[in-house]
């Protein structure tokens, strides 16, 4: 997957707990290492070149996160929203050129949703990137997508532009509720 440009984070955050932050960032870049095994168990030849690089390279992208001040907590210190930042920092490390989120915003208080959707919105620019967004949070995905595919039960119900999307009445029934939209 990483090898096609397609990088992934999942709805259950999935981080290495004993690392770092810069750690989890830096498993991201891994395939880009270009050390051998013996350089890498003995610390010789380009092991230490290659990860002094591969910190920086990291440290960009946390910065660019906006959680650099966090490089050296351990993940698992982290509150929620700032575990889902160091999850699309590290997929954002593999140099992706799709970005597959699955139900990023599931578990995050308002603040966290939207401080997410100004992250995804700025990354998509930033990294010249695709996104496949997988939501249940309509106004989250309001706030993100232009296009929509709106399944139900596995089925498509609906593919079109997001403004339309909201104005339909079978989307409206099985994911906004008569109350919220009519």
């Amino acid at each position: 997957m990483v090898n096609a440009g397609i990088a992934r984070t999942f709805q259950n955050i999935r981080l290495f707990n004993s690392m770092t932050v810069l750690e989890n960032v830096m498993v991201g870049l891994d395939r880009a290492s270009r050390y051998s095994l013996l350089e890498a168990a003995l610390h010789i030849g380009r092991y230490f070149p290659a990860e002094r690089a591969a910190k920086a390279k990291a440290m960009a992208i946390l910065e660019d996160i906006g959680i650099a001040h966090f490089a050296h907590m351990q993940a698992t210190n982290l509150s929620y929203g700032n575990q889902r930042k160091v999850e699309i920092a590290r997929a954002l490390a593999t140099a992706p050129k799709l970005l597959l989120l699955d139900e990023p915003a599931a578990g995050m208080n308002p603040k966290e949703t939207e401080d997410l959707a100004e992250l995804i919105f700025r990354m998509r620019h930033d990294y010249q990137l695709s996104v496949l967004l997988i939501e249940h949070d309509m106004p989250f995905v309001n706030r993100l997508c232009e296009r929509v595919m709106v399944l139900e039960y596995g089925k498509p119900l609906f593919s079109g532009l997001m403004a339309e999307a909201i104005q339909h009445p079978d989307v409206i029934s099985a994911y906004l509720g008569e109350a919220n939209y009519a």
